[in-house]
C-alpha cells in the first residue's frame, strides 16, 4: 500500500490543523493505522491509532483530549484532528499502517507497521 499525508502547515498555538493520509493499494479496511511524530533531533514517537475497523483509538497521554483520529474505509483515508495545538506539537507528523487479519487491535510501536507515509511538517508558532 502506498501511503500520502498532506495538511500540514504553520498555525498559531491555540490553532487547529487537520491532517489527511490517503492509501491506495489493497482494500484499506484492512490495515490498522496510526499517526506518529518526529521532532528536529527526536525519536519518531506515537501520537494516535485507530483499529482496522475504525471502532477504537488510542492515543499518546500528551494528546488526549486535543488530537482525535479518524478512519474512513470507503475514502481509504484517516485523519488526524489536531486542536488548542502547542508548540510542542511541532513536529514531521507520518501516517502508517499495518495489515491485519482480524479486527480490535490497535498499534503504538513504530516497528508494528509495515507501511509509512512521507510526513508532513506540522510548524506551530508562540
Amino acid at each position: 500500500v502506498q501511503l500520502q499525508a498532506y495538511g500540514g502547515g504553520l498555525v498559531q498555538a491555540g490553532g487547529s490543523l487537520r491532517l489527511s493520509c490517503s492509501a491506495s493499494g489493497r482494500t484499506f479496511s484492512t490495515y490498522a493505522m496510526g499517526w506518529f511524530r518526529q521532532a528536529p533531533g527526536k525519536e519518531r514517537e506515537f501520537a494516535a491509532a485507530i483499529t482496522w475497523s475504525g471502532s477504537n483509538t488510542y492515543y499518546a497521554d500528551s494528546l488526549k483530549g486535543r488530537f482525535t483520529i479518524s478512519k474512513e474505509n470507503g475514502r481509504s483515508t484517516v485523519y488526524l484532528q489536531m486542536n488548542s495545538l502547542k508548540p510542542e506539537d511541532t513536529a514531521v507528523y507520518y501516517c502508517a499502517a499495518k495489515t491485519v487479519y482480524s479486527g480490535g487491535y490497535y498499534y503504538t510501536g513504530v516497528a508494528e507497521y509495515n507501511y509509512w507515509g512521507q510526513g508532513t511538517l506540522v510548524t506551530v508558532s508562540s
